[in-house]
Protein backbone atom coordinates (compact mmCIF):
# COMPACT_ATOMS: atom_id res chain seq x y z
CA UNK A 1 0.00 0.00 0.00
CA UNK A 2 2.66 2.23 1.00
CA UNK A 3 4.43 1.50 -2.40
CA UNK A 4 1.41 2.80 -4.41
CA UNK A 5 1.00 6.30 -2.60
CA UNK A 6 4.67 6.80 -2.02
CA UNK A 7 5.37 6.33 -6.10
CA UNK A 8 3.18 9.32 -6.61
CA UNK A 9 4.83 12.14 -5.05
CA UNK A 10 7.09 13.27 -7.70
CA UNK A 11 7.16 17.35 -7.30
CA UNK A 12 6.08 20.09 -5.45
CA UNK A 13 2.96 23.32 -6.26
CA UNK A 14 0.33 24.62 -4.70
CA UNK A 15 -2.65 22.41 -3.78
CA UNK A 16 -6.35 24.02 -4.62
CA UNK A 17 -8.49 25.02 -2.19
CA UNK A 18 -12.33 26.01 -2.15
CA UNK A 19 -11.38 29.28 -0.94
CA UNK A 20 -8.30 30.16 -2.77
CA UNK A 21 -5.70 28.23 -5.21
CA UNK A 22 -3.16 28.07 -2.61
CA UNK A 23 -2.95 26.51 0.56
CA UNK A 24 -1.66 28.47 3.37
CA UNK A 25 0.66 26.82 5.92
CA UNK A 26 1.81 28.46 9.35
CA UNK A 27 5.30 29.10 9.62
CA UNK A 28 7.15 26.69 11.36
CA UNK A 29 4.64 23.62 11.43
CA UNK A 30 3.86 22.28 7.76
CA UNK A 31 5.37 22.47 4.41
CA UNK A 32 3.15 21.48 1.32
CA UNK A 33 4.07 19.17 -1.41
CA UNK A 34 1.51 18.59 -4.31
CA UNK A 35 1.74 16.97 -7.52
CA UNK A 36 -1.33 19.01 -9.42
CA UNK A 37 -1.26 17.59 -12.48
CA UNK A 38 -1.73 13.83 -11.00
CA UNK A 39 -4.37 15.45 -8.35
CA UNK A 40 -2.32 14.08 -5.69
CA UNK A 41 -1.29 16.08 -2.41
CA UNK A 42 0.54 15.56 0.39
CA UNK A 43 1.89 17.76 3.86
CA UNK A 44 4.44 15.93 5.50
CA UNK A 45 5.01 17.68 8.59
CA UNK A 46 8.22 19.32 9.28
CA UNK A 47 9.60 19.67 12.68
CA UNK A 48 11.43 23.07 13.96
CA UNK A 49 15.26 21.96 12.87
CA UNK A 50 16.20 23.69 16.22
CA UNK A 51 14.19 20.84 18.31
CA UNK A 52 14.79 17.90 15.80
CA UNK A 53 16.56 17.12 13.37
CA UNK A 54 14.37 13.95 12.20
CA UNK A 55 10.94 15.10 10.96
CA UNK A 56 7.88 13.04 11.94
CA UNK A 57 6.21 11.75 8.76
CA UNK A 58 2.23 11.42 8.72
CA UNK A 59 0.77 7.44 8.83
CA UNK A 60 -1.92 5.74 6.85
CA UNK A 61 -4.35 3.96 9.60
CA UNK A 62 -7.08 1.56 9.04
CA UNK A 63 -10.31 3.30 9.93
CA UNK A 64 -12.38 1.13 12.44
CA UNK A 65 -14.88 -0.96 11.24
CA UNK A 66 -14.60 0.38 7.68
CA UNK A 67 -13.34 -2.86 5.46
CA UNK A 68 -10.19 -1.98 5.19
CA UNK A 69 -10.31 1.66 4.48
CA UNK A 70 -7.25 3.31 5.11
CA UNK A 71 -6.41 7.36 5.55
CA UNK A 72 -3.86 9.65 5.72
CA UNK A 73 -4.87 13.18 7.19
CA UNK A 74 -3.11 16.24 5.60
CA UNK A 75 -5.13 18.81 7.62
CA UNK A 76 -6.93 18.59 10.14
CA UNK A 77 -10.52 20.13 9.75
CA UNK A 78 -11.28 23.38 12.03
CA UNK A 79 -14.86 22.31 12.09
CA UNK A 80 -16.24 21.16 15.51
CA UNK A 81 -18.72 18.34 14.45
CA UNK A 82 -18.18 15.46 12.17
CA UNK A 83 -21.01 14.29 9.60
CA UNK A 84 -24.28 12.33 10.58
CA UNK A 85 -26.14 9.56 8.68
CA UNK A 86 -28.45 11.75 6.86
CA UNK A 87 -26.10 15.15 6.92
CA UNK A 88 -25.42 16.33 3.13
CA UNK A 89 -21.84 17.36 2.45
CA UNK A 90 -19.93 18.88 -0.10
CA UNK A 91 -16.79 17.75 -0.69
CA UNK A 92 -14.23 18.43 -3.57
CA UNK A 93 -11.97 15.17 -4.46
CA UNK A 94 -9.32 13.82 -6.58
CA UNK A 95 -9.91 10.02 -8.01
CA UNK A 96 -7.49 7.67 -9.20
CA UNK A 97 -7.38 4.34 -9.91
CA UNK A 98 -4.25 2.39 -8.61
CA UNK A 99 -5.10 -0.60 -11.34
CA UNK A 100 -3.64 2.22 -13.60
CA UNK A 101 -0.98 3.16 -12.40
CA UNK A 102 -2.44 5.71 -10.68
CA UNK A 103 -4.39 6.97 -13.20
CA UNK A 104 -6.72 9.82 -12.03
CA UNK A 105 -10.40 9.47 -13.72
CA UNK A 106 -12.39 11.85 -12.12
CA UNK A 107 -11.50 15.25 -10.27
CA UNK A 108 -14.30 17.97 -9.05
CA UNK A 109 -12.19 20.55 -9.95
CA UNK A 110 -12.63 19.86 -13.34
CA UNK A 111 -16.40 19.99 -12.74
CA UNK A 112 -17.48 23.90 -13.47
CA UNK A 113 -20.29 25.82 -12.56
CA UNK A 114 -21.95 28.52 -14.55
CA UNK A 115 -19.48 30.96 -13.66
CA UNK A 116 -16.40 28.86 -14.13
CA UNK A 117 -15.80 27.96 -10.59
CA UNK A 118 -14.74 24.18 -9.52
CA UNK A 119 -18.12 22.84 -8.60
CA UNK A 120 -18.19 20.47 -5.58
CA UNK A 121 -19.62 17.27 -5.14
CA UNK A 122 -22.77 16.57 -2.62
CA UNK A 123 -24.03 13.35 -1.35
CA UNK A 124 -25.77 12.22 2.22
CA UNK A 125 -23.70 10.12 4.67
CA UNK A 126 -25.14 6.67 4.81
CA UNK A 127 -27.94 6.88 1.92
CA UNK A 128 -25.96 4.30 -0.27
CA UNK A 129 -25.06 6.74 -3.32
CA UNK A 130 -21.56 6.97 -3.04
CA UNK A 131 -19.64 4.21 -2.82
CA UNK A 132 -18.68 2.57 1.17
CA UNK A 133 -15.32 4.05 1.50
CA UNK A 134 -15.71 7.24 0.87
CA UNK A 135 -18.84 7.40 3.10
CA UNK A 136 -17.17 5.78 5.58
CA UNK A 137 -13.87 8.61 5.21
CA UNK A 138 -15.62 11.49 5.46
CA UNK A 139 -17.74 10.15 8.79
CA UNK A 140 -15.07 10.91 10.16
CA UNK A 141 -13.78 14.52 9.43
CA UNK A 142 -14.13 17.90 10.39
CA UNK A 143 -15.25 21.17 7.84
CA UNK A 144 -11.73 22.19 6.64
CA UNK A 145 -9.93 18.46 6.67
CA UNK A 146 -8.13 16.84 4.03
CA UNK A 147 -7.06 13.26 3.99
CA UNK A 148 -6.23 11.15 1.51
CA UNK A 149 -8.32 7.30 1.51
CA UNK A 150 -7.38 4.11 -0.01
CA UNK A 151 -10.23 2.08 -0.60
CA UNK A 152 -10.09 -1.54 -0.83
CA UNK A 153 -12.17 -2.97 -4.03
CA UNK A 154 -14.83 -4.59 -1.66
CA UNK A 155 -15.60 -1.26 -0.39
CA UNK A 156 -15.22 0.96 -3.94
CA UNK A 157 -17.14 0.39 -6.83
CA UNK A 158 -19.35 -2.44 -7.18
CA UNK A 159 -21.77 -1.33 -9.66
CA UNK A 160 -22.13 1.59 -11.88
CA UNK A 161 -25.07 3.21 -10.44
CA UNK A 162 -23.07 4.31 -7.44
CA UNK A 163 -21.24 7.67 -7.12
CA UNK A 164 -18.86 9.31 -7.84
CA UNK A 165 -19.69 9.16 -10.94
CA UNK A 166 -17.01 10.27 -13.92
CA UNK A 167 -19.21 12.71 -15.99
CA UNK A 168 -16.77 12.48 -19.07
CA UNK A 169 -17.80 9.06 -20.97
CA UNK A 170 -14.64 7.76 -21.94
CA UNK A 171 -13.16 7.83 -18.68
CA UNK A 172 -16.43 6.21 -17.38
CA UNK A 173 -16.14 3.73 -19.79
CA UNK A 174 -12.37 3.07 -18.64
CA UNK A 175 -13.05 2.97 -15.08
CA UNK A 176 -15.14 0.51 -15.63
CA UNK A 177 -14.31 -2.07 -17.92
CA UNK A 178 -11.25 -2.27 -15.55
CA UNK A 179 -12.63 -2.49 -12.39
CA UNK A 180 -15.63 -5.06 -14.13
CA UNK A 181 -13.14 -6.82 -16.17
CA UNK A 182 -14.36 -10.32 -15.80
CA UNK A 183 -11.27 -12.09 -17.52
CA UNK A 184 -8.78 -10.52 -15.07
CA UNK A 185 -11.23 -10.63 -12.16
CA UNK A 186 -11.30 -14.85 -12.67
CA UNK A 187 -7.77 -14.67 -12.44
CA UNK A 188 -7.01 -13.72 -9.20
CA UNK A 189 -6.82 -9.59 -9.91
CA UNK A 190 -9.99 -8.99 -8.24
CA UNK A 191 -7.99 -8.04 -4.56
CA UNK A 192 -5.96 -5.28 -6.00
CA UNK A 193 -8.19 -4.40 -9.57
CA UNK A 194 -10.51 -2.46 -8.04
CA UNK A 195 -8.61 -0.21 -5.45
CA UNK A 196 -9.15 3.50 -5.74
CA UNK A 197 -7.75 6.65 -4.09
CA UNK A 198 -8.97 9.59 -3.07
CA UNK A 199 -7.93 13.02 -2.05
CA UNK A 200 -10.67 14.72 -0.63
CA UNK A 201 -11.02 18.04 1.37
CA UNK A 202 -14.62 18.30 3.39
CA UNK A 203 -15.92 22.30 2.51
CA UNK A 204 -19.15 22.03 4.15
CA UNK A 205 -21.64 19.89 6.53
CA UNK A 206 -25.39 20.15 6.29
CA UNK A 207 -26.76 18.87 9.02
CA UNK A 208 -30.38 17.24 8.44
Amino acid sequence: MALICSSLLLSAAPIPSSKSHLCTTSSHLITLAVLLAGGFVMVPPVADAEEDDHPIRPKFVELEDSGGVKVLDIREGGGTTYPKPGDRVEIHYYARLAAKQGWRFDATYDHKDASGNPEPYVFTIASGTVIAGLDAAVRSMREGGVRRVVIPPSQAYQNTTQGPIPPNFFDRQRLYTTVFNQTRLANGEGSTLGTVIFDVELLKIRPQ
